[in-house]
């Protein structure tokens, strides 16, 4: 018996000693997971780290010229849209027709089907979401928590001061923007982001904290409650 706990021992010691000398285990096994997270998303993630880079352009063009008809050509969203629906319906008809005169074979265009399993999972995604957005419309219209209150009347009117200045396509074409070049340069510059952002995330904590002792912290969470004692 005391050999065998002795020989147990010995190796719990040795599996200790071999994790402290491999300490790029865990640093792996986290690369690792975020690969798999990448590789979940599949082509939106080749499209997002600039794997496929010409799909990546693609995208930034779109963007752009969309942005620029919206903007500057002075017509409504569902004017373009309709404009542009029909010439690419037109164009593809065209297409198909010229190439059974020419006795050539059309080119297959890939399938759009949505999956039911798809569509059941942002559906249940969706209503989480909304769930959450009416229990604090709930909360908040029958004054249950001013805090709340308070932030969301700061929040809406931070989004109208933005909206004041861009429209909601410029909003939306930065976003794009954004969505397209930041996890890319994430994924070259992780090391030095994170540590900026560590550094922006305690100041901006401290300031929060600030503001939430000196007036979150003072503001009744029920009016009506304060009003009857």
């Amino acid at each position: 018996m005391e050999n065998s706990q002795e020989k147990n021992s010995t190796e719990g010691d040795g599996d200790a000693r071999r994790a402290t000398a491999n300490p790029s285990s865990s640093s792996s096994s986290s690369t690792s997971g975020q690969a798999s997270v990448c590789h979940s998303m599949g082509v939106a993630a080749d499209v997002l780290l600039w794997k496929t880079r010409h799909v990546s352009f693609g995208v930034i063009v779109v963007a752009t010229v969309a942005w620029v008809l919206f903007e500057w050509s002075g017509l409504s969203f569902l004017s373009i849209c309709s404009d542009v629906l029909l010439i690419l319906i037109v164009l593809l008809f065209l297409r198909a027709n010229y190439a059974a005169l020419t006795n050539k074979q059309p080119q297959t265009l890939p399938e759009l089907v949505l999956s039911e399993e798809m569509v059941n999972n942002a559906a249940a995604s969706f209503r989480v979401k909304i769930n959450n957005v009416l229990l604090m419309a709930h909360d908040i219209t029958l004054g249950k928590d001013f805090r709340l209150f308070f932030k969301v009347v700061v929040y809406l009117w931070l989004l109208s001061v933005i909206g004041s200045f861009f429209s909601f396509f410029t909003i939306a074409y930065i976003g794009t923007i954004l969505l397209v070049t930041i996890p890319a340069l994430y994924s070259k510059h992780d090391e030095r982001v994170d540590r900026y952002y560590g550094m922006i995330q305690k100041q901006f904590s401290k300031h929060y904290k600030i503001v939430d002792e000196s007036v979150f912290s003072r503001l009744p969470r029920n009016l009506s409650k304060d009003k009857d004692s």
